[in-house]
């Protein structure tokens, strides 16, 4: 891309400033003053017509507020003319009714919040339920939502699939993520159900039929937090006979303690993309990222 310039916030540094070098463009670094009684002022560098921010959203509250404002201070900028979002992972998505009286619809919140400001928005695997995709939340050519199971299909044949893997998904919303590994790898898929009654308590119900004994098995899901879902999930699979298990993860948020609860219940290596910085990353999105930036057709996009 002519005329562009990629920046970053320093938490995202180097992962911004490999995509940037992949690209072949500038790149910048976001400053951010701390006033003593806590508040916070990004100061952008010197921007180019076409501006992109790379922000990736885990702890998201004072991200998402520096992002804003950062935001501001470029649109300010007379020599940007256009400026667009690159967020592997996007924040707040999965309140997506109010589930209770007195609750936000957060994900309308924060799609707007960021709709309103940027061209064009790039993430990866959105962490959606009943909201069809991210035009349904707020509307408008503004979206670009990519899927990482290409890239991470390509990653697993190089290494070798195992003779019998089967691909599980721990929900239903799981299923398209899993059925796509599945099918480029060209191996089983199936998908538990589950039934959550708060946020660390969920029930799973294996389908039909399923055979796992004796196979491996590896694991996918687009979102990992507390690493519940993936412990009871790898139990109930390890009961069944499976000779091994694995996981994948999109988007790792979960923390030391939930890694341990995994491996635990035996799941033998977790590894997730780099949409966020994190010990388990193992697979780099920025051939992905970089073919959305410059409009060649993206491996993925919907």
């Amino acid at each position: 891309m002519k005329d562009a310039m990629l920046l970053a916030f320093s938490e995202d540094r180097h992962r911004a400033s490999a995509l940037a070098k992949r690209l072949g463009m500038p790149f910048g670094e976001i400053g951010l003053h701390r006033f003593p009684d806590g508040e916070i002022c990004p100061r952008v560098p010197a921007s180019a017509p076409t501006t992109l921010v790379y922000r990736s959203f885990d702890q998201p509250n004072e991200k998402l507020l520096a992002l804003l404002l950062a935001q501001d201070a470029l649109a300010r900028d007379p020599g940007v003319r256009r400026l667009e979002l690159v967020a592997p992972y996007l924040p707040y998505l999965r309140q997506d009714i109010a589930f209770h009286p007195g609750e936000p619809v957060s994900q309308a919140v924060l799609c707007r919040l960021l709709a309103e400001r940027f061209s064009r928005i790039i993430t990866v695997d959105p962490h959606l339920h009943r909201t069809a995709d991210l035009g349904a939340a707020y509307p408008g050519p503004i979206w670009q939502v990519l899927s990482a199971q290409d890239t991470l299909a390509d990653a697993l044949a190089a290494e070798g699939t195992p003779p019998g893997l089967v691909v599980i998904g721990p929900d239903v919303e799981s299923t398209p993520l899993v059925e796509r590994l599945a099918k480029r790898l060209g191996c089983a898929a199936a998908t538990f159900a589950k039934e959550r009654a708060g946020d660390r308590q969920v029930q799973l119900s294996p389908p039909a039929g399923l055979d796992v004994a004796g196979r491996p098995v590896l694991i996918l899901d687009d979102i990992c937090s507390t690493g519940g879902t993936m412990a009871r999930l790898a139990a109930a699979l390890r009961a069944a006979g499976a000779r091994s298990v694995e996981a994948i993860i999109t988007h790792a948020l979960f923390d030391e303690a939930s890694l341990a609860r995994m491996r635990e219940a035996g799941i033998a290596r977790i590894r997730s993309t780099d949409s966020m910085s994190h010990r388990s990353n193992a697979f780099p999105l920025a051939g992905l990222l970089a073919e959305a930036i410059v409009n060649l057709p993206p491996r993925g996009s919907s």
